[in-house]
């Protein structure tokens, strides 16, 4: 496979000696199942770390493990916003397809909260790994419900550390001081980002930056799984590097050259999640865990470019379908099963990874369970195309029209907005400029088709972000699929270059 020409080129001499180093530092027992960590932040961008070209921020932790392990270029999440890609990571399913396309609501407010959240009768992914033997956690952000049925502990997490909102402030001591003032001012509805944080349940009272709470509780819980001699599975959705923008001096300080103030802050919030990673391998390695330890890595979206992200050389932002809003930096690192210093540019999706986790734990696939996903760690491991002929897909409901995306092999159709449908080589383009409609009219009909065919399986949203999208839809000028895919728009696209 071939080296993107976009990584830096500090990066590309780490992996070439990296590779060169042996990956194993302790012994595995190849019968034991793997411990499981997943690393979600929130809004990265594309190019904000190092493997993946960032000149500018550093990430010295991340990209040992990276260029240690498998990079995945064109990797993939189920939406292009917070909630329903993580709704997609937990169930497997596109988010459209469990009736989960919208981010929930503010989880503070007492009305229609027993009623808003993902669907119990989907099964998540920790649930079928702890009945697999696994000591199951999530560490951070969880946006999935925030009652009771819907809570950490009920969809298969032994263990919870962290807040149920879609976002929250960084800075304890200035957060706590606004949750309290508002609560004793007989505030009916406190804004998530400033409520304390709980651990299964009940409230703590957080001393640390958030981020380097998250970070210690994910160590925490490699310990205690080592001592109760388990598998763990731990997925560490970290808020940052999310609005708000907060960092600490010292890290910001380590990127005083950058002069744009947001980007620096931004800057300075990535640097405290890598540091967090290195925190985390330290204790892989002090219980002698890393060898046999699948490590991902990813974002939950494409970054927000309006808040100091950097998705180059992407096209879009964060809630697009341009490549900029779904395509995410990924890797991942096992030494006990995948040979360092690989570069995997097949696309893949985050839907991918239910699959591929519970078939590496030998774990069953729950009964009647449906899966969008496939294992694809046979074809990494092999170096092989994971999806050949299958199609990744992306969807965003707005008011009148959808932004629509799907991308089989390197060809990727799209339409964002009332523009016409256009499509890209996105392997050759990955800035989405050239449009080949032209080119290959009846290959563009048959991947517009096959969209719109996949749209069938969708089933109406549960909760909707607004009252102004709810009012759309049940007067049925939501989703409109039939102006989305119309024939006039494709002939159009065809004609413009």
């Amino acid at each position: 496979m071939k080296l993107l020409k976009s990584i830096h080129l500090a990066v590309i001499v780490l992996l070439v000696t990296s590779a060169c180093r042996s990956n194993a530092t302790e012994k595995s027992n190849k019968s034991t199942p793997p411990n499981i960590l997943v690393i979600l932040c929130d809004d990265l961008g594309y190019a904000d770390v190092g493997f993946n070209g960032s000149t500018d921020i550093i990430t010295p932790e991340m990209d040992k493990l990276a260029v240690n392990g498998t990079i995945f270029t064109s990797a993939y999440v189920a939406h292009s916003f917070c909630g329903p890609s993580r709704a997609a990571l937990m169930t497997g399913r596109y988010p459209h397809q469990v009736g989960a396309p919208f981010n929930l609501h503010s989880n503070s407010s007492e009305s229609d909260a027993d009623n808003m959240g993902v669907t119990t009768s989907e099964v998540f992914m920790p649930k079928a790994l702890q009945e697999a033997g696994y000591y199951t956690s999530v560490i951070g952000k969880w946006h999935l419900g925030a009652s009771p049925k819907f809570h950490p502990n009920k969809r298969g997490f032994d263990n919870f550390y962290g807040f149920l909102g879609g976002g929250h402030n960084y800075f304890p001591s200035k957060y706590r001081k606004v949750y309290e003032s508002q609560k004793k001012q007989g505030v009916k509805i406190i804004r998530d980002y400033v409520f304390p944080l709980e651990h299964n349940g009940k409230e703590v009272r957080e001393t640390e930056y958030i981020t380097d709470a998250l970070s210690r509780e994910t160590v925490n819980t490699i310990k205690l799984a080592k001592k109760n001699k388990q598998p763990f599975f731990t997925y560490l959705a970290y808020n940052a590097p999310h609005v708000p923008l907060e960092a600490k001096t010292e890290d910001m300080e380590v990127f005083n050259s950058i002069k744009d103030k947001d980007r620096r802050t931004y800057a300075g919030m990535v640097y405290a999640v890598d540091r967090g990673v290195g925190e985390i391998v330290a204790a892989l390695k002090e219980t002698n865990q890393l060898e046999n330890t699948i490590i991902v890595f990813l974002s939950d979206n494409g970054g927000n470019f309006d808040h100091g992200a950097n998705n180059a050389p992407l096209k879009g932002t964060k809630g697009d379908t341009w490549e900029g809003g779904f395509r995410v930096p990924m890797f991942v690192h096992w030494p006990a099963k995948l040979k360092g210093g690989q570069i995997y540019d097949y696309p893949v999706s985050a839907l991918d990874l239910y699959p591929s986790f519970l078939n590496a734990a030998n774990a069953k696939l729950p009964k009647d369970k449906v899966l969008s996903g496939k294992d694809i760690l046979p074809a990494v491991i092999a170096g092989e195309d994971a999806r050949p002929n299958e199609m990744i897909y992306a969807l965003r409901y707005r008011h009148g029209y959808c932004d629509v995306a799907g991308r089989k092999g390197s060809l990727k159709v799209t339409r964002m907005g009332n523009e016409p449908w256009l499509m890209f080589d996105v392997d050759k383009d990955k800035g989405e400029k050239k449009n080949l409609g032209k080119r290959y009219p009846e290959k563009m009909k048959d991947m517009i088709q096959e969209i719109e065919e996949w749209t069938h399986s969708f089933i109406k949203p549960m909760w909707y972000y607004s009252a102004k999208d709810e009012e759309l839809w049940e007067d049925g000028r939501m989703p409109q699929f039939k102006e989305t895919f119309e024939v006039d728009m494709l002939q159009n696209s065809a004609s413009k270059r």
